[in-house]
């Protein structure tokens, strides 16, 4: 018996919104553990979640689509079928709070089904934000503090309602320190804008390597002004590590090289939207990438990306910095993102397969990124105009990039690419700026490498090029093409040959596997001037011996997490005097207590 139109259009859209749902659950679900793996102390098993909760939203989308398939038979690639569904789908949906995640589902299964290039209307969601028809804020459960002038007094009750499982471990003595900081940064920051009125923080707690953090914001008679606590499970209970109340410490809590938070507000779109309230300077799209939300993070992303292009007219052009081997890199100058495409053919002495290279970047989307990886979206399909390349870029791309790019009429066609944020690449920051900040930024550029060891990765090719300078001067690195984990590599040092010969040879005299990694080699890629040289010698020369390595290799392998907190700065110490924390991957001085 024949199915009516409209009945099977009403069963395949159910089946989708269903399907979100199951998905929703399920990544709630994984999101919810990282209470319980924070009172336990189980960080390995949030590692696990990380990668966990990164792979499932494409697995469900696979799911729905075969169940599709077999559902629609031929009629799966009927497209005015399709947009009748988009369209009874959507009517079900319009201003409700987080639509917009339950809209982009829809969107993956119709590209998947498809294989859309560029964006089509009539198979997609495309005019508008997630919290269009409604106010964002008004989804979101705040908690609210008013002040009745005893900050003692308020941050009782807050720590007490944001209590855990286990104790504080003084309660009494982290409310003293957190008045005593509140205190001096109004002093020395807020005492122009008067009184405290109240103090409001989002509801669920935010879990991120090892630490909880309560996101919140101080109101004052003429401003708003950000506060997060970050706490810790240590052995005697949980106790407050920090409190951050400067927009600047903030944002590198929330920053593009972190990983993932685990957090359940009430609505995810209203703690987006309080967040951007409190980081203006914080892109929407990441904002929703780092609250785990990575389809949502890419959607809009795009969307806001196609409306600056739409308003300017600046070309593409090729990214400064040295021409990788791997990877050919592109920008637009007028908004802070770069494009990498992988080329068709790596340059000497590359060995490495294209399908190695993605395996790489995926390594890299599912670790603990440690402040020090910068999160990189993969798109595939996406479509521009040709007239907004310039030239020689379009040159390079069509004689380098043929197997992933082609042209169409007036478009240009790019089948796979790697978006992220632009950096400052350290080779060239480091001719541009004075002593006291090159002085800085090598020291970080040491920090950088330990600080990723300390989470199982390690950098591959540590040449300057290959590492960026972020708008807050830290150190990341971004060419991932030979990262590889610490526990799988083979750290050696270079035996000791009876032929003065030896040591000439452009070529290794000794037998060297695969996995094999001679730190001591490491000195060639100090392209640094004689005085930087020196400096990270002095302050990082451990990682030029394979006992640092070693060492860490076995701490990783016992489960021994060294744990990376992006609120503690490392001290620049005096030179000729050695650091007392030298190589404590969460070593330094706290931003605040």
């Amino acid at each position: 018996m024949r199915v009516p139109r409209k009945k099977i259009i009403a069963q395949n859209a159910e089946l989708i919104f269903e399907g979100f749902l199951r998905y929703n659950e399920s990544f709630t679900r994984i999101t919810e553990r990282a209470r319980r793996r924070f009172e336990q102390q189980d960080w390995e098993g949030h590692q696990q979640d990380i990668s966990e909760r990164v792979d499932f939203y494409e697995k469900s989308v696979r799911r729905i689509v075969l169940s599709l398939r077999r559902n629609l038979g031929p009629k799966v690639n009927d497209h005015k079928l399709w947009n009748d569904i988009r369209r009874y789908y959507g009517e079900r949906l319009e201003n409700v709070p987080d639509a917009g995640f339950m809209k982009t589902f829809f969107n993956s299964i119709t590209r998947r089904i498809f294989d859309t290039v560029g964006i089509d209307p009539e198979l997609e969601f495309i005019s508008s934000a997630p919290d269009e028809g409604f106010n964002p804020f008004e989804t979101l459960t705040l908690n609210r503090y008013p002040h009745w002038g005893s900050l003692s007094k308020t941050f009782q009750k807050i720590l007490e309602d944001f209590s855990f499982k286990v104790p504080y471990k003084n309660i009494g003595l982290d409310v003293k320190a957190i008045g005593q900081e509140i205190n001096r940064y109004y002093q020395a920051h807020l005492e122009e804008f008067g009184e405290f009125l109240r103090f409001e923080f989002i509801d669920s707690a935010f879990f991120q390597s090892a630490r909880a953090y309560l996101i919140g914001r101080t109101i004052q008679q003429t401003h708003v002004n950000p506060i997060v606590i970050a706490l810790k499970n240590s052995a005697a209970g949980i106790e407050t590590d920090a409190i951050l109340l400067s927009e600047e410490e903030v944002s590198i809590v929330f920053s593009y090289t972190r990983s993932y938070y685990f957090a359940n507000p009430h609505s995810v779109i209203g703690a987006v939207h309080f967040l951007h309230s409190i980081l203006p300077g914080k892109p929407i799209d990441e904002l929703y990438t780092v609250l785990g939300r990575l389809r949502q993070g890419k959607t809009e992303r795009y969307r806001i990306f196609s409306h600056h292009m739409n308003s300017t007219t600046d070309k593409f052009v090729l990214a400064d910095g040295d021409k990788g081997l791997v990877m050919l890199v592109f920008t637009l100058p007028s908004y802070d993102l770069v494009f990498k495409i992988i080329r068709d053919r790596f340059g000497y002495p590359k060995t490495i397969t294209r399908e190695e290279v993605q395996n790489k970047y995926k390594l890299v989307s599912q670790h603990d990124r440690a402040g020090r990886l910068i999160d990189t979206q993969e798109f595939r399909n996406l479509e521009f105009p040709l007239e907004r390349f310039d030239g020689d870029l379009l040159d390079e791309l069509l004689s380098e990039a043929a197997d992933t790019i082609h042209i169409e009429g007036d478009k240009l066609i790019i089948d796979h690419v790697y978006i992220e944020r632009r950096v400052r690449p350290l080779n060239l920051y480091l001719r541009e700026v004075d002593k006291a900040n090159a002085d800085q930024v090598i020291l970080d550029y040491g920090q950088t490498i330990k600080d990723l060891a300390n989470t199982n990765i390690f950098p591959g090719d540590l040449l300057l090029k290959n590492f960026g300078v972020t708008r807050h001067r830290r150190v990341v690195f971004y060419d991932y093409d030979e990262v590889a984990l610490v526990t799988e590599c083979d750290f050696r040092r270079i035996p000791d040959s009876d032929d003065d010969a030896d040591t000439m040879r452009s070529e290794a005299w000794f037998h060297v596997n695969k996995n094999d990694i001679f730190p001591e080699e490491f000195i060639r890629f100090l392209s640094m001037s004689p005085d930087l040289r020196a400096l990270f010698l002095q302050v990082h020369g451990d990682l030029l011996t394979s006992d640092y390595w070693n060492r860490i290799k076995n701490k990783l392998i016992k489960g021994d997490i060294e744990l990376v907190i992006p609120y503690f700065r490392h001290p620049i110490p005096i030179r000729g005097q050695e650091t007392e924390d030298r190589g404590q991957g969460h070593g330094g001085l706290p931003l605040r207590i």
